[in-house]
């Protein structure tokens, strides 16, 4: 009776099963392609992680074909359109990723960064960073375990601070309509702020406020800048550098040679010789020219006294700064000093905030 009750039961699956697959065959195909596009993605993701470039490819698109939800196929194919430069190909995946994800931030990310960098398409990478930043996700807490917070804080960081490159690449194309120009700029500088309140430690925000501020012809908002960025990596010269030229154009000529000093120093003593380090030594002797030529006799003695004494020689191994009898702590501490920020403090009068919104009389119609 056993025998019997279970081979009826076994029946009555196998019916059901056939009667559902009679009555919705679609759905059990759907079923059928989904367990083969995991396939081809799992040996998509075999052969990516054995650098086998063309053969991934050829599985991931399998792969979406039979399965196009899988939204890790299309960023995992985005990722390899870049590799080989198909820029087109590449946003048109991360665009599919986040479209079945809409959440996947990495995908808005990467999409964000290529249409802008490779495509020069500003405005749909700054509609993916305001979505990233726009973004809610669910806060997971494990105590001492895992916590996700600080995740979500730094891509908001950077959304803000890729936004602010966008705006300022931006206003490069617009040499002729000041006002236009000058109004991206101001949007990359509020996106730049609030980049350095989330990412308070990175260089290249910091950097890139100063330099924002200094387009705009703030130079003292811009000097506070670049020697907070100094304070932060005072081992890469873009912030030396365009502080002396910047303290030059205030005629502060003592202050610019010392931080010229400094960014000819790094650039001159790093691995290799690149075109860009040969075009800026170059620029760095043409400033340095141009600032003995505007100083006084006694200003230029007392420069060379204090260069005599503070000199110092960095060395790189393996394109990194290590230190040697030549290169100690005081050094380093040298390099970290900005001896200018005093000068731009002094021109700001009461209360300071540097993220405070700074008010500047220019609007242009049309542009929100």
């Amino acid at each position: 009776m056993k025998k019997f009750l279970s081979g009826l039961f076994t029946l009555l699956i196998i019916a059901g099963i056939g009667a559902a697959v009679y009555f919705r065959p679609h759905f059990f195909q759907k079923q059928i392609d989904k367990v083969q596009g995991m396939y081809y993605v799992h040996k998509g993701d075999k052969a990516f992680k054995k650098h086998k470039l063309q053969k991934a490819i050829e599985y991931y698109n399998r792969a979406v074909v039979l399965y196009p939800e899988h939204y890790g196929a299309w960023y995992n194919l985005g990722n390899l359109y870049v590799i080989y430069e198909d820029y087109y190909s590449a946003v048109d995946a991360y665009e599919r990723a986040f479209e079945y994800n809409p959440k996947m931030i990495i995908a808005r990310m990467n999409y964000g960064i290529v249409s802008a960098e490779k495509l020069g398409d500003f405005d749909g990478a700054i509609n993916q960073y305001d979505e990233i930043i726009k973004t809610r996700r669910h806060l997971l807490s494990i105590p001492f375990v895992y916590s996700n917070r600080k995740s979500y804080k730094v891509n908001k960081g950077l959304a803000y601070y890729n936004k602010g490159v966008a705006y300022k690449q931006k206003s490069i194309y617009l040499n002729d309509e000041y006002e236009l120009r000058r109004q991206y700029l101001l949007k990359a500088l509020t996106a730049y702020k609030e980049a350095c309140k989330i990412l308070k430690k990175d260089y290249d925000a910091r950097y890139n406020l100063a330099l924002t501020y200094h387009l705009l012809g703030d130079y003292h908002e811009a000097g506070l800048a670049y020697c907070k960025a100094i304070e932060l990596a005072p081992m890469n010269y873009e912030a030396h550098y365009n502080l002396a030229i910047l303290l030059r154009h205030l005629k502060y000529y003592k202050e610019s040679l010392e931080e010229l000093e400094k960014a000819t120093t790094l650039i001159t003593n790093s691995a290799g010789s690149t075109n860009r380090q040969r075009y800026i030594f170059d620029v760095m002797n043409d400033v340095t020219r141009t600032i003995l030529a505007n100083s006084n006799s006694d200003l230029i003695d007392k420069i060379t006294e204090d260069k005599d004494e503070k000199k110092a020689t960095v060395t790189y191994i393996n394109g990194k700064i290590v230190l040697t009898d030549e290169l100690d702590s005081a050094i380093i501490k040298n390099f970290k000093v900005c001896g200018s920020k005093e000068i731009f403090q002094e021109e700001i009068d009461g209360d300071y905030n540097e993220f405070d919104d700074v008010r500047y009389d220019v609007h242009v119609p049309g542009v929100e």
